[in-house]
């Protein structure tokens, strides 16, 4: 049963505020727009809903058969969530009851509100669909040419997304069943994130490598020499830096100026094993990283290359977010534990 505890342990720039413990590794985390709850979501098919000041569990919902896999919150309050039964379901946090929804196929594996809260968009298998957040299927795409493996909303837009798949980048306008662009690279993309600013979208890579897409022309860059497939993607809230995972040392591309190519990144030091998550402040310059090691370490690329302060919290970190109002960082690990981390 989850339980939150409060720790107080300080570690020079990091607070460790509490520690709630859920039933197993921890896939999801989400905060409510108002920064007062954080969803959690572990691979034992619950959702909990934790208070965001002491760890407490406020609800625990039911979660998906065999697994939650995605949680979106929306500015209402609406809970979004995708798993492994092939649903997708909303939720009312306060009673909670939740509407099921069919995802499509066996497995869903994310689901995103749009940035106004209005729509939700879900993958599964080869599709992407898009429902009312009141739980009308309004659109369904064509297939894809293999598993959607990412789905984003274009900063700020209600009206464009991106999704990645074997073959590339597809860029879709909601109602229209094929994709209004695409960005075509034979290989397989895992993972997607467009800048702030709408400018550029980066996809981490099956081949070990990071495509930096430039989508007014279409141009794309790619950076080499990754230990590893590449995951990890974040980028700082002015569209400049570009942090990466894919090996043990964190990655990072300054993409202002002539932007990244032929230029040397950053290389941020102190992990002992691979960086496994990466988040950056919505707002602010911080960048927090999590690792295989247990470590959650904070940065500041761009005025220093080394860390400003690092905690070990003794179990591989799976994920972990900032809340909106960058102040704090919600962490969850492989063995169930979230954490609450006070930045400072």
């Amino acid at each position: 049963m989850p339980r939150g505890k409060v720790a107080g342990r300080k570690a020079n720039g990091l607070d460790t505020l509490w520690r709630a413990s859920l039933d197993d590794y921890v896939n999801d985390l989400a905060w409510s727009s108002d920064g007062r709850t954080v969803a959690a979501a572990d691979v034992a098919e619950p959702i909990s809903i934790l208070e965001a000041d002491t760890g407490e569990v406020l609800k625990r919902l039911s979660g998906h058969g065999f697994g939650t896999t995605s949680l979106s919150w929306n500015t209402r309050g609406v809970l979004a969530s995708a798993g492994q039964d092939g649903k997708v379901r909303l939720w009312d946090v306060n009673s909670g009851e939740g509407k099921e929804l069919d995802g499509g196929s066996q497995w869903v594996e994310k689901v995103a509100f749009s940035p106004d809260g209005k729509h939700l968009v879900s993958s599964a298998a080869k599709k992407i669909r898009m429902w009312k957040r009141s739980g009308e299927l309004l659109w369904e795409s064509e297939d894809h040419q293999s598993t959607v493996s990412d789905v984003e909303w274009k900063p700020g837009s209600a009206r464009d997304l991106a999704t990645s798949a074997y073959g590339g980048v597809s860029l879709w306008k909601p109602g229209s069943p094929k994709p209004a662009r695409k960005f075509e690279w034979q290989g397989s993309t895992l993972k997607i994130s467009w800048s702030p600013n709408g400018k550029y979208i980066a996809t981490g890579d099956q081949d070990s490598t990071v495509h930096f897409w430039i989508v007014s022309h279409g141009m794309d860059l790619q950076m080499f020499g990754y230990a590893t497939k590449v995951r990890e993607l974040a980028w700082d809230a002015h569209s400049r830096y570009l942090a990466t995972g894919g090996a043990e040392a964190v990655t990072v591309w300054d993409c202002g100026g002539k932007g990244p190519e032929g230029s040397r990144p950053l290389s941020l030091e102190a992990h002992t094993e691979f960086v496994s998550t990466l988040s950056y402040q919505r707002r602010g310059n911080l960048l927090l990283s999590g690792g295989g090691d247990g470590l959650a370490v904070l940065w500041e690329p761009g005025r220093t290359e080394s860390p400003l302060a690092v905690t070990t919290l003794g179990s591989a970190i799976s994920t972990l977010t900032f809340s909106p109002d960058d102040k704090r960082a919600a962490v969850g690990s492989d063995d169930g534990s979230v954490w609450m981390m006070g930045i400072s």
